[in-house]
């Protein structure tokens, strides 16, 4: 794959990710999938599924973020979409299993900063969200795209926003 390519398909994602943080959802749909075109990432499967849930398409996320898993089993983030969509869905039980394999993929930015506490799991089954549950919100552009530079994406130009976190507490 030519480096022209793999910075169109990165130019295309940064723009996805803009038309997504605007609301534009349909478009950013339309330019995720180009860059899955030009160059599959699992940044990129993560990110449209992602869109999807804010579509109100919850399986179609999720079926992304198993994409995302299929191409880099050690990015975290498509486990904790999973996990978060499931609890959205109310399968809490179903959910603990991909929000622990988040936090042991290798490639996973913890959804807090070290100065709050972690994700709180529990088997019971009040598990109930705190504040917004976001999919996607693990962290900041950096950690959602620390895999750019070994899918052979150039750096980005600054173009992303922070993404909001969440956390999750047991009642």
């Amino acid at each position: 794959m030519s480096m022209e390519t793999l910075t169109r398909a990165w130019e295309v994602l940064q723009d996805a990710y803009q038309a997504q943080m605007e609301g534009d959802y349909d478009r950013a749909v339309e330019l995720y999938q180009s860059s899955l075109e030009l160059h599959p990432t699992a940044e990129a499967h993560t990110f449209l599924g992602w869109t999807y849930h804010f579509l109100g398409r919850v399986e179609e996320a999720i079926a992304e973020c198993r994409r995302a898993i299929e191409l880099d089993p050690e990015f975290g983030n498509p486990y904790n979409d999973i996990g978060a969509y499931l609890i959205e869905l109310g399968r809490f039980e179903e959910a603990i299993p991909w929000l622990e394999r988040a936090t042991e993929a290798r490639r996973y930015e913890p959804p807090l900063s070290a100065l709050q506490p972690g994700p709180r799991i529990s088997r019971k089954r009040n598990v109930q969200p705190r504040d917004a549950l976001l999919p996607g919100s693990a962290g900041n552009r950096a950690a959602l795209f620390a895999g750019a530079a070994s899918a052979g994406f150039p750096p980005p130009h600054g173009k992303l926003k922070t993404l909001s976190v969440f956390s999750l507490q047991s009642s």
